[in-house]
């Protein structure tokens, strides 16, 4: 085993049995090929660009609500702390972690969806835009810093582990190019990793908890409404019962606390007892499993009825609605330029082929702010200016 993964669980990740890189490279001194993963990932140009992307609020509306980048580093910080607690691999975790929203467009989830339609219309056979598919394709291709292959060249654990979701089409092309690779197991109904699954289930947690504390900051989302659901509400009685008097974000911040490390101790015990009921014995076998880390079942009811919350209160609130169609806007119109003239993109994205790909990747590359300046570069200031006065509005 990697001397710096003692007292792991024998179905953890092992670098040492890493299924490898897609180009052969020597060891890295000092560091397990998880560890090198991370690293890559933290000084690639696309990890930069997470910090002017959206999560909910546009990157104008405030200092300090969270943007891609503060998202991925709280769900870094989760993933390693559960897979302590679990006897998993703490850095491919954090690989995965850092990593998984590179590939995500400017504006957010409205950003991507007008992408993924852009692309469907001009290239039907393309099978549309995926923004955990783009992640994997800033790792494996479009990420150019190293002399002897596009992309970092990571682990196939990480890049399994970025690659969430995948489309079956999608997945069938990965297979083509890669046989036995990253995409088979949405072919054949296996799992990821166990690594993998603790990611997917923190950033889960990080998002439903930062998501009402950006909510009820934005002043969209209030502390009352947010009583009237049993996970908020339970918690909110803990810390005044413990701290009678609290009031205002103080007890807003014991609350979320509260909230966000019983959803961690559920996660844990829960996943716990999955792993001694069906022992794998090793990563491979636990692929094979059913899903072993889970929340428990009166957890994930309540986490289903946050999520319902804040999909109906915050992510349809008519004021993110109004600067997310504007997002929309941009992405459609910048597309559509692009299209019909290349040249008005850089060099590299103009002579590749297919061009509506090449368009969609430099546009998912883009941060919000430059997505703006490139549209009111090429379509003149007034609608840029107008959507910035009001997210400052706003």
């Amino acid at each position: 085993m990697d001397p710096f993964a003692a007292g792991l669980r024998a179905c953890a990740s092992d670098p040492s049995r890493s299924r490898g890189r897609r180009h052969a490279e020597p060891p890295a001194p000092g560091r397990n090929d998880f560890q090198r993963d991370r690293d890559r990932i933290v000084h690639s140009t696309a990890f930069r660009r997470l910090v002017y992307k959206t999560q909910v609020f546009l990157n104008h509306e405030g200092d300090l609500f969270r943007t891609r980048l503060t998202h991925s580093l709280e769900v870094a910080q989760l993933a390693r702390a559960i897979a302590r607690r679990l006897g998993l691999h703490e850095d491919l975790c954090e690989a995965i972690a850092l990593a998984h929203d590179l590939g995500h467009t400017p504006f957010g989830h409205a950003g991507q969806d007008a992408l993924d339609a852009c692309l469907r219309e001009a290239a039907p056979g393309s099978g549309g835009f995926e923004h955990n598919l783009q992640s994997l394709r800033v790792v494996d291709a479009l990420e150019q810093r190293y002399a002897g292959f596009d992309g970092l060249n990571l682990s196939f654990e990480t890049r399994e582990g970025i690659l969430k979701h995948c489309s079956r089409r999608h997945a069938a092309e990965l297979e083509r190019i890669e046989p036995g690779g990253v995409g088979r197991r949405f072919i054949d109904g296996t799992r990821p990793g166990l690594e993998a699954q603790v990611c997917n289930l923190a950033d889960e947690i990080a998002y439903n908890t930062h998501d009402v504390d950006d909510g009820v900051r934005a002043g969209l989302l209030q502390v009352e409404q947010l009583l009237g659901l049993p996970l908020f509400a339970r918690h909110h009685a803990q810390a005044l019962q413990e701290h009678p008097g609290l009031a205002g974000r103080r007890l807003l911040y014991e609350t979320l606390r509260r909230m966000l490390s019983a959803q961690v101790h559920d996660l844990v015990a829960c996943s716990d007892q999955l792993l001694q009921r069906h022992d794998p014995a090793d990563a491979d076998a636990a692929r094979r499993a059913p899903p072993l880390i889970a929340f428990s079942e009166p957890c994930a009811g309540e986490l289903g009825e946050l999520k319902r919350f804040l999909r109906r209160a915050l992510y349809r609130h008519p004021r993110v609605v109004a600067t997310t169609d504007g997002g929309r806007r941009v992405i459609r119109e910048l597309f559509h330029a692009y299209l019909a003239e290349p040249g008005r993109m850089p060099d590299e994205h103009a002579r590749r082929e297919p061009r509506p790909e090449a368009v969609a990747d430099y546009i998912a590359g883009m941060t919000d702010r430059f997505a703006l300046r490139e549209h009111a570069r090429l379509y003149g200031p007034a609608f840029s200016a107008a959507l910035q006065r009001q997210l400052d509005t706003d």
